[in-house]
């Protein structure tokens, strides 16, 4: 079949639309379906059908591996978590499959060394998850493998471990509960991972995947009667080579969408007429909003749901798609052929690529005119201009841009107003290109639009890259090429303390104040969050209060910042609390980033020291696993996050008396997801720390700690462990210092009655806290003699 490109006449005749949503979602946040690797399936509740997803990484805060399982209504698009007393453990790479009226949840990879083998139902009469114990054959611990069920066996092909790739079809018998491994015969696939498998009456469907080398574009089906794998044979476009893709099934139809690589297909959906084996092409413009990678797709009646799917990018950092849903219910009536005499189908038009959008003028073709529009004189010839491309493409773009010498130098590549974009400065030479090599392509030449648009990195930045091939890739990504507002020049821009200066100066200027005033203009800045803070020492003069309401947006204006603020002393009080004072924003709520923990706290109340991160990181990269830790000083969390998110301790308890670190400690513990494994204990902790439980304590209060040593002493195991004890001491004392914590601690030890080496493992000198005085931390260990 000859697949041919729609002209722009065809495309404004054609009639035939998917309607796609962006689902509102309610109940939960929606931050919660911001994951992918995740698994879901169709989840029946009485005679309702709704989506249930497990697992996956992303989510709320920090992003991480989940093990919670979410039920959507996606008419409403109500988000409700399911609470069970026992759960899979924290999971990606997983398959979630129905069998009747059980959901069944295989393997997966919990952690870079966890890979996993084992199995989970639930009932949708039931209350909670039960892990099986299967027998038979050997099922060896996998993720990214895939799984479909026919009748009452579930089939699992392929997959990744730590030992390498799988080519084995494993199949669960749900009624005994025993795995078997098949020995089948026909044409046997090669070893893959992330691909798709789908079931079709007593058939399986299996396309794309990884073998480790290349993604993989073979498409297979297996006959689960006969025992039989066949490489089918098909006519159309088959869909381009992919992984981590989503594949369903409507009716007589199997579609294929997203996956990697990135190319302009993923824009498509590509549907199989089963009955006739012939491929065909369905544009929905909205996948370009999407990252459909490592999504996964569930059809309920006429809907396809799609949930997940992401990536993460060195230059745009994480990004997550919205959840959205495609009416199928019209499908059938695009798909109108021919059948020729010597028995060969053909689409009655022709046509195989149909543009199908909501608003029928977000059509390829419409690209393109918008692009040649632009270079061809619409906008003035001495404007600079901008080419403006999703951020999907902007990697690519740029390196063909570079290639070609089509980037201004002169000018910043910057991100849009809407962060959805990027703007690319380009020369006069792309626009006189362009215009000239423009799309003038016959439309009725003999190529599909697959073979034509397939962009992969190797082929786009090779060295045998054409200039028709990079142009017909920027007229074929949406790209739009508009007058360029800002023009921001690439010479060296003025420092924020040059900007803040030209800024108050002219301020104090309007109102008659005197210049010197400007002596008082910081030369140095914190940021906590979206908070820029202030040394307590700047604009200290009464006359400034007199301009304060000009001032303070100016003085963000100058450090790009959204929120201001003065610092203050820690008052030297037993709840050390901050003295923040807010100068612009409503208030001090802030959530700060990390080694990889969100931080939350009102930074008008609770202190929070930047010079305490090397610190936090030495307890993050401890080995704590099975270990219990008590933290004396707990605050807002600041040891106590690393232990529990990065040292992977199997139980904090968290010991604070100030009432609004403790507010900010259990928002922290619950948005870091760790309130499962963290005991707060309120009021002093002398009264309220546990005895004879801890591996380690945590003593994280200064100037000193010393008040709670015995506490200290009396919550390690009698057999001992590890205090970490934390001070400020004057340098020419430290030797000094460090004898006199053993002779206590060892006096306090035989007080109790406890026969103990204690010694000093380690010294960390963590800052200069004033001068000759340093914040030292020092770890004593403690052993039964």
């Amino acid at each position: 079949m000859v697949c041919r490109l729609l002209t722009l006449e065809k495309l404004r005749e054609n009639k035939n639309h998917l309607s796609t949503t962006t689902l509102k979602i309610s109940g939960e946040p929606i931050e919660k379906l911001f994951l992918w690797g995740q698994a879901s399936c169709v989840f029946t509740i009485g005679e309702e059908q709704q989506v249930l997803t497990f697992g996956g990484f992303g989510g709320p805060g920090r992003h991480a591996r989940r093990n919670y399982s979410l039920l959507l209504d996606h008419k409403s698009g109500l988000l409700t978590e399911m609470i069970f007393k026992a759960s899979p453990s924290p999971r990606m790479g997983h398959t979630v499959t129905a069998v009747d009226n059980t959901t069944y949840i295989i393997g997966g990879r919990g952690g870079p060394s966890e890979i996993l083998d084992d199995v989970w139902i639930l009932p949708s009469v039931g209350n909670t998850w039960s892990k099986l114990e299967c027998c038979g054959d050997l099922f060896r611990p996998r993720h990214r493998h895939a799984a479909a069920a026919v009748a009452s066996k579930i089939y699992v092909f392929g997959g990744l471990s730590n030992e390498g790739i799988y080519s084995c079809m494993n199949v669960l018998d749900t009624k005994n509960m025993q795995w078997s491994v098949l020995a089948a015969s026909g044409e046997w696939p090669c070893a893959r991972h992330s691909h798709s498998m789908v079931s079709y009456g007593t058939n399986l469907f299996m396309f794309g995947g990884h073998d480790g080398q290349r993604a993989l574009k073979d498409f297979y089906s297996f006959d689960t009667t006969k025992l039989r794998w066949n490489k089918e044979n098909t006519n159309g476009g088959t869909p381009s080579p992919r992984f981590s893709h989503c594949m369903f099934i409507y009716k007589n139809y199997l579609g294929i969408l997203g996956g990697c690589p990135i190319t302009e297909n993923n824009q498509e959906v590509t549907l199989l007429n089963i009955n006739h084996r012939v491929w065909f092409c369905v544009s929905v413009p909205l996948l370009s909003q999407s990252l459909c990678v490592r999504s996964s797709s569930v059809v309920i009646k006429d809907d396809l749901v799609i949930l997940g799917g992401g990536a993460s990018c060195y230059a745009f950092g994480t990004k997550f798609s919205q959840p959205i849903v495609l009416d199928l219910h019209s499908v059938e009536s695009m798909f109108k052929y021919d059948r020729n005499k010597d028995g060969t189908i053909q689409r009655r038009d022709a046509i195989s690529v149909v543009e199908l959008s909501r608003d029928e003028q977000n059509g390829i073709l419409d690209h393109d005119t918008k692009l040649q529009d632009a270079c061809s004189g619409s906008l003035t010839d001495s404007s600079p201009l901008v080419l403006q491309l999703g951020k999907t493409y902007a990697k690519l773009a740029k390196d063909i841009m570079k290639k070609f010498g089509w980037l201004d130098l002169s000018r910043k590549v910057r991100i849009s107003h809407d962060n959805g974009h990027v703007l690319f400065p380009i020369n006069e030479s792309f626009c006189a290109l362009n215009a000239e090599e423009h799309i003038n392509r016959n439309l009725d030449d003999s190529c599909t639009f697959g073979e034509s648009l397939v962009f992969s990195e190797k082929k786009l930045v090779g060295d045998n890259l054409s200039l028709q091939d990079a142009l017909i890739f920027f007229s074929s990504c949406n790209g739009s090429v508009m007058k360029d507002e800002l023009a921001i020049s690439r010479k060296p821009s003025k420092s924020p303390q040059t900007i803040m200066k030209e800024l108050v100066s002219s301020l104090l200027e309007s109102k008659g104040m005197p210049s010197q005033l400007l002596q008082q203009l910081p030369a140095r800045w914190e940021t906590l969050g979206d908070i820029v803070i202030l040394p307590k020492t700047c604009f200290k003069n009464p006359l400034w209060e007199s301009v304060s309401e000009e001032l303070w947006p100016l003085v963000a204006k100058s450090l790009g910042a959204q929120r201001l603020a003065r610092q203050g002393k820690i008052m030297p009080n037993g709840t050390r609390d901050s003295t923040l004072e807010l100068l612009l924003g409503d208030n001090g709520w802030v959530a700060h980033y990390e080694n990889g923990i969100c931080y939350s706290l009102d930074a008008t109340k609770c202190m929070f020291s930047s010079g305490n991160r090397s610190e936090k990181l030495r307890m993050g990269q401890l080995n704590c696993r099975d270990e219990v830790v008590v933290d004396l000083f707990a605050g807002i969390g600041y040891f106590v996050l690393p232990f529990l998110v990065k040292a992977n301790a199997k139980l904090v308890y968290a010991c604070e008396w100030n009432p609004h670190a403790l507010e900010a400690l259990r928002r922290n513990v619950s948005d870091n997801r760790v309130e499962d494994r963290c005991i707060i204990l309120e009021g002093d902790n002398r009264v309220t720390a546990p005895k004879g439980v801890a591996d380690r304590v945590c003593l994280g209060l200064l100037p000193s700690s010393e008040c709670s040593w015995a506490t200290a002493v009396e919550a390690l195991r009698v057999g001992g462990g590890v205090l970490h004890i934390h001070g400020n001491v004057n340098d020419s004392d430290e030797t000094r210092w460090l004898d006199s914590v053993v002779e206590s601690i060892s006096n306090i030890a035989k007080n109790h009655g406890l026969s103990w080496n204690v010694s000093v493992e380690h010294v960390e000198r963590v800052k200069w806290y004033g001068p000759r005085i340093r914040h030292l931390v020092v770890d004593v260990t403690c052993r039964q003699i």
